[in-house]
């Protein structure tokens, strides 16, 4: 057997073991908290240094880099073999965590800054620490561990604290390393990310596309509303906008394009309906955990808040590319070369079982792994079921699935263990106190200002980092000041969770957009800002239910139903102002009406509404009565490929 054939091998009976475990201890119950979250990382850190050993290259060939950290494309034959470092790391990994496992009673009942660390503590917590950095360096890049180790140097030489109490903290307690963002990825992440992977290995992903093309492919720009449908729903299995292009795109881009869309515009519709997977219930991105853990809410209760506005961002993405087809006159697909829906749901509707299993439990009341883990037991029976899908389905399938869901869960589990640096800090040293004062300093008492603040520092973080961390940092800084200045905590929490995401579609760095660009071979710069208008919504609708929380279906039901409906209509008004195109191509003024009244609708309010309605009829006269002296565009004609 070749040095790589035994490494690939090793890691398969590691990742296949980490999903095992997971699963069982679904199915039995958590042990205790700093055993169960110990024995989660150290899985996570084996795996870091077999699949991205030190010396190699920055990104394997073919490969590219996630949103979630890693690199997706490339194969294990690109990568060099673990060097003597990397074995001595694992075997460090182990000896740190083992200490804790074997003085596990001890470290339970010891008191914290009472009973003094000894020597040996303090040395293995400082190497478990850096170890911890270098990991998540190399899985996700230097962005969170710098800024792990800018709060590490806060504490130091800011806030004067003693290195032996960073350690214990980081170390011999769960309020640092092993703190509660850690418990959400070993208890909810990886058994979501597990589900993902079983849905994908038994031909989920053929089953949105060919529902998505059944629905909306024949009508006007249909391969984009395709794209819009089939993002919306590979990624309640996904939570990654990177993994989303790179499953929907290579499908549906060249689609777009061959029916006459721009590259640009197919590009920044890939990456916008992916990028609202994040968003979307019943399965959202991991941030969504960590908030409901935050909040100390069930993960049921943040898909409720979800709801509306995943609804309104992705028909503002609908909306973007029904009218700019209508605009420019593009047709959809031909009928002969669409699935029919019947046949779909006849052949493969069936897969759709195992989501709807996770629905109904979490809807029961059920605790989410354990909705989780029904589903993904089903997964393979319910493939079973009709000889369409049962052909692909073996041994192999199962194995593959738990391999691979393991290995998608790695970077979440380092992100969360080096943001659990951070919050140790924040937490010691009571710098989340002196923040939130300098935040409401530079607000000015006003919370509009600190909204925009917030979400800057949210595109910026998320420049540098996954969604969930940057989603942390907010939360430990910025939030308390939203709150302080009068914004009720589910709505500060869901604004910070949608900026730490909308920077995957904004420039200057947006991964999403620089995944679909590859594939339409696209201007990366033009593409990214047709996606911000594209995906404009996303940037209106967290300012709006901040002001207004039945927009997170807070509040009595009639209240909410009206808001939602004057939303709605604004946001396909936005959309419209946007492309310039309503029931025909807009005027300039008709144009400035409709975004004017994107934002009244939006925003609930009898008065606002009234008079958003009224710029509404005056377009919709303007354009139904008055005839346009222009021609309109011939429709194009689809381009050979």
């Amino acid at each position: 057997m070749s040095l790589v054939r035994a490494l690939r091998l090793l890691i398969a009976v590691v990742a296949i073991g980490m999903s095992v475990y997971h699963l069982t201890i679904a199915f039995i119950g958590a042990p205790q908290q700093l055993f169960f979250r110990s024995t989660h990382l150290l899985f996570a850190l084996a795996l870091v240094f077999l699949l991205y050993p030190s010396f190699r290259k920055k990104t394997t060939e073919g490969a590219i880099r996630d949103d979630a950290g890693g690199t997706i494309g490339g194969g294990l034959h690109d990568m060099p073999l673990p060097s003597w470092w990397d074995w001595m790391l694992i075997a460090l990994s182990f000896a740190t965590i083992g200490y804790v496992w074997a003085n596990h009673d001890h470290l339970l009942t010891r008191f914290v800054f009472v009973d003094d660390p000894t020597r040996t503590e303090l040395v293995l917590g400082g190497i478990f620490t850096l170890i911890v950095l270098e990991a998540t360096r190399r899985i996700i890049g230097w962005a969170l561990p710098v800024t792990a180790m800018l709060f590490l140097g806060y504490a130091l030489f800011v806030a004067k604290t003693r290195p032996e109490q960073i350690i214990e903290i980081m170390y011999l307690t769960t309020e640092g390393i092993f703190g509660s963002t850690l418990g959400v990825s070993a208890a909810y992440v990886i058994m979501f990310v597990l589900f993902g992977a079983f849905m994908e290995r038994t031909g989920i992903g053929r089953l949105f596309m060919d529902f998505a093309l059944s629905l909306t492919g024949h009508t006007a720009g249909g391969p984009g509303k395709v794209a819009v449908v089939s993002s919306s729903l590979f990624g309640t299995v996904s939570g990654s906008a990177v993994a989303n292009v790179l499953v929907d795109g290579p499908i549906t881009i060249p689609l777009m394009k061959r029916t006459g869309f721009r590259p640009s515009f197919a590009a920044a519709v890939e990456s916008v309906a992916s990028t609202g997977g994040q968003i979307m219930p019943p399965i959202m991105g991991a941030a969504a955990f960590v908030m409901a853990e935050f909040l100390a809410v069930s993960y049921f209760q943040v898909a409720m808040w979800a709801i509306i506005p995943a609804i309104l961002y992705f028909l503002a993405v609908f909306c973007a590319v029904h009218f700019e087809s209508k605009r420019v006159g593009l047709l959809g697909l031909p009928r002969a070369d669409i699935p029919q829906l019947g046949k779909v749901m006849r052949e493969r509707g069936h897969l759709f079982i195992p989501l709807l299993v996770i629905l109904f439990g979490l809807f029961a009341g059920y605790s989410a792994p354990l909705c989780a883990l029904a589903g993904t037991l089903s997964c393979v029976p319910v493939a079973m079921l009709r000889k369409s899908t049962r052909k692909d389905i073996n041994f192999g399938t199962i194995l593959g699935a738990l391999e691979e869901g393991a290995k998608n869960s790695v970077a979440v589990a380092l992100a969360c263990a080096c943001a659990g640096i951070i919050i140790g800090v924040i937490t010691q040293t009571g710098a989340a106190i002196n923040f939130t004062s300098l935040v409401i300093n530079m607000a000015q008492d006003l919370l509009v200002l600190a909204l925009i603040l917030t979400m800057l520092a949210g595109i910026i973080l998320g420049m540098g980092m996954p969604t969930t961390p940057a989603y942390i940092v907010m939360v430990s800084l910025l939030v308390p000041a939203i709150i302080k200045l009068g914004a009720i905590p589910p709505a500060a929490h869901m604004f910070a969770f949608y900026f730490a995401i909308l920077s995957a579609i904004t420039p200057p760095v947006a991964l999403a957009v620089y995944a679909a660009a590859g594939i339409a071979k696209a201007p990366l710069w033009e593409a990214g800002w047709t996606a911000v208008r594209v995906g404009a919504a996303g940037f209106i609708v967290p300012f709006m239910f901040i002001f207004e929380p039945s927009l997170l279906m807070i509040g009595e039901w009639q209240v909410i139903l009206q808001s939602f409906v004057t939303a709605t209509i604004g946001t396909v008004c936005l959309a419209a102002g946007l492309f310039g195109y309503l029931a025909r191509p807009a005027l300039v003024w008709e144009r400035l009406c409709l975004l004017g009244a994107a934002v009244l609708l939006i925003k609930p309010g009898l008065v606002t509404d009234l008079a958003g309605g009224a710029l509404v009829l005056a377009v919709l006269v303007s354009q139904l009565l008055i005839r346009r002296k222009e021609p309109r565009p011939a429709p194009a004609r689809p381009v050979a490929h």
